[in-house]
């Protein structure tokens, strides 16, 4: 074998460079360059040599829908956009400790007869037993290995023939050939581009499981998220027991869905409806709380925004959110300045989403602005009262998707009335709630602290 012989690559494209240099010359990353070890002559295994496909006239490819796989979970069959698909390649990203091994043990655990195979680089089969017992399900037909060498987990599918296989967790695989250490760049963005070839031939789904650095991306080359056909991140406050399920690419279905466990001792549970668990039952008489309809995909849910303001002890004004964008806050604080006349230049404002969420949501930043106001002037909102808006910076409020959706959500839980935006459209007149509209922020501030 060809002595191995230093090369630079860069961690965020992939690029290789002849020398050690502080910026990547392809990407324009910072602090990427790394140092491996590689052989000159290193080049993809023997052990799967894919068939030369034939070009083909674009009319004469059927156009059928992909076959999924039905994966008995709810809540990631949602993600996916209705399962898995067949030959597909499915990375699952998150923060270390955040439940991506139980998420995908579980999965295999709960699809029964269907024969499947998971293979740990990280655990051994008998620490892998102690987790299964652990967690909910009857699996009658999961096989378990524990490799850290991909072509004998290669071996292994091709012997037992599975319809989904798992790997966990793709850093500690390697590729034989590659004179690279385990979890390299090399040795990664390698091992992702024979499985995708060995998933697209034999059309077996693979999930891989992959761990993040600390910026919060996932860890390896960025070229492995464009290897993989779907990135599934999965988040949360590790003090919250919610856990949430988002897909950051998915070449079969929508990127905007959202599924919502929670981490209980006998593994992850799904959350059908979060509405109920998000809203706490004593906001009564409380400042500073609003109630916001939020929609994640093609789900409606109902979220408790908390916001706390209060005179600047230090001279210089905080400002801190939890599950929101700061940056808008602080375009939502000078909206408030500029167009409704409350100053909050010398103010703290704290501003946290109930339940560890992150939201994303445009459509909350009426009920954002509504907390602030109700923590400035310690003036409780009508707790039978949700919002939903997007404002703009002139104070505008702006119309949102999917309002009906909205306003079913909210009338399930017991809300009497709802402020929209003036301008919103709707197809249906028979409404199951009160509907305010409103147009600025001042004209709905004053419908909220109207006695």
């Amino acid at each position: 074998m060809a002595k191995p012989t230093v090369t630079y690559v860069c961690s965020s494209c992939g690029a290789k460079v002849p020398q050690m240099l502080g910026k990547c010359p392809v990407c324009g990353e910072w602090g990427t360059i790394q140092e491996e070890l590689i052989a000159p002559s290193a080049s993809v295994s023997a052990a799967f040599r894919p068939h030369i496909a034939q070009p083909k006239k674009l009319h004469e490819i059927s156009s059928t829908e992909e076959a999924r796989i039905d994966l008995h979970n709810g809540e990631l069959n949602r993600v996916l956009g209705g399962g898995l698909v067949r030959g597909s390649l499915v990375l699952i990203g998150g923060e270390p400790g955040i439940g991506k091994s139980t998420l995908a043990l579980q999965a295999m655990m709960q699809m029964g007869d269907v024969k499947t195979l998971y293979a740990s680089g990280e655990e051994s089969v008998n620490q892998l037993k102690l987790r299964a017992e652990r967690l909910a399900g009857k699996p009658s037909n999961l096989y378990i290995v524990s490799e850290t060498s991909l072509d004998a987990i290669l071996t292994h599918v091709r012997e037992l023939e599975p319809e989904v296989v798992v790997i966990d967790s793709i850093q500690t695989i390697a590729a034989d050939g590659v004179e690279a250490s385990i979890g390299s760049i090399s040795q990664v963005r390698e091992c992702a581009t024979q499985i995708l070839q060995f998933a697209k031939e034999t059309n077996i789904p693979f999930l891989i499981v992959g761990h993040i650095n600390k910026e919060g991306s996932l860890a390896g080359p960025k070229v492995l998220e464009h290897i993989v056909d779907t990135v599934l991140q999965f988040e949360g406050d590790q003090n919250y027991m919610y856990r949430m399920l988002r897909a950051q690419k998915n070449r079969f279905g929508s990127t905007s869905e959202l599924g919502i466990y929670e981490m209980q001792q006998d593994g992850l549970r799904e959350v059908t409806n979060p509405s109920e668990l998000l809203l706490s039952t004593a906001r009564e008489g409380l400042s500073g709380v609003a109630i916001a309809a939020a929609v994640e995909g093609a789900r409606p849910f109902l979220i408790e925004i908390q916001a706390l303001v209060s005179s600047a002890a230090y001279g210089t004004p905080q400002r801190s959110s939890m599950g929101f964008d700061g940056r808008r806050l602080n375009m939502l604080l000078a909206v408030l300045e500029k167009r409704v006349g409350f100053k909050l230049l010398q103010k703290d404002v704290f501003l946290n989403i109930a339940g560890g969420l992150r939201v994303n949501d445009p459509a909350i930043d009426l009920a954002v602005m509504a907390a602030v106001l109700s923590s400035n002037m310690d003036i409780a909102l009508d707790a039978e009262t949700c919002l939903c808006g997007e404002v703009g910076l002139a104070g505008e409020i702006r119309p949102v998707p999917r309002i009906e959706q909205r306003m079913q959500e909210a009338a399930k839980l017991g809300f009497k009335r709802m402020l929209i935006p003036a301008g919103q459209k709707m197809a249906h007149t028979q409404l199951p709630i009160e509907v305010v509209r409103v147009a600025k922020v001042a004209d709905a501030f004053r419908v909220l602290i109207k006695k």
